[in-house]
């Protein structure tokens, strides 16, 4: 009885994103239904943040409140034995009554996959790039966008949000041990609709030449969606992380 707190992990591929809507499939709706057949009510879960369609996730964090008292190893097990093969839950605790798994977390962590050459294995989670653009030419581009600042030229032009400021605190490309796989890394304090795959797309244009090394900054000043570069595809970005001010932070 009371609330609790799931890290839940997905591939994204086939859903339309976390948030439950009308007519399609969803992390969170195929979640709640879960809860509730082990439960026998209906359950409210919320996320940590939305992730798009197409979007994965290793971390992404949930709480959710029960009347019934439960044991949570036990709960995570009934509830993996009814979800899609495409999501798990990677662990249930319970929590405090004040956690709130979107407005206590105070860093958010991204990891885009990218691979040098044609990949089997881990092609729903990776791009593959043609032609190998300049990862040092990207890495000096990528520390213009460590700061606080307006990020108003990677939004969304749809999006809703008005308030366009994010602290980012890391971005930048790292080599993988397996060879030829590349992944941007980037943690902010909170992310804008579309942010990463904007930064990952203008990167890669700059990486291949077709922008200038300072296109990115310039981006940054305009707040204008239309001088930065296209959206990366969806299926190569991963939600990593979430960090939570009492437990520190860890940048994997």
């Amino acid at each position: 009885m009371g609330r609790f707190r799931a890290t839940v992990e997905y591939d994204g591929t086939g859903w339309h994103g976390w948030q439950t809507q009308p007519g399609a499939p969803t992390i969170q709706e195929s979640l709640e239904a879960a809860l509730a057949t082990v439960l026998r009510t209906r359950v409210s879960v919320v996320g940590s943040g939305r992730t798009d369609a197409g979007v994965h996730a290793t971390g992404q964090v949930v709480h959710f409140d029960l009347d019934a008292d439960v044991e949570p190893d036990a709960l995570q097990g009934r509830v993996n034995g009814l979800l899609p093969r495409s999501i798990a839950v990677r662990d249930v605790s319970a929590t405090h009554a004040g956690f709130h798994a979107r407005y206590d977390a105070v860093l958010r962590t991204y990891h885009y996959h990218v691979s040098e050459h044609p990949v089997a294995i881990g092609r729903s989670t990776r791009v593959h790039l043609r032609p190998v653009p300049d990862w040092d030419r990207m890495n000096r581009a990528a520390l213009s966008l460590v700061r606080q600042t307006d990020f108003s030229a990677f939004c969304r032009t749809a999006s809703a949000t008005t308030n366009r400021i994010c602290d980012v605190s890391r971005a930048t490309w790292e080599r993988m041990p397996d060879d030829g796989h590349w992944r941007f890394v980037v943690s902010a304090d909170r992310f804008l609709h579309g942010m990463v795959r904007a930064f990952v797309g203008t990167l890669l244009e700059i990486g291949s030449g077709k922008r200038d090394e300072d296109d990115l900054q310039r981006a940054l000043e305009s707040r204008d969606r239309r001088e930065a570069g296209p959206a990366a595809p969806a299926r190569g970005l991963i939600l990593a992380r979430v960090d939570y001010a009492a437990e520190g932070i860890v940048f994997p």
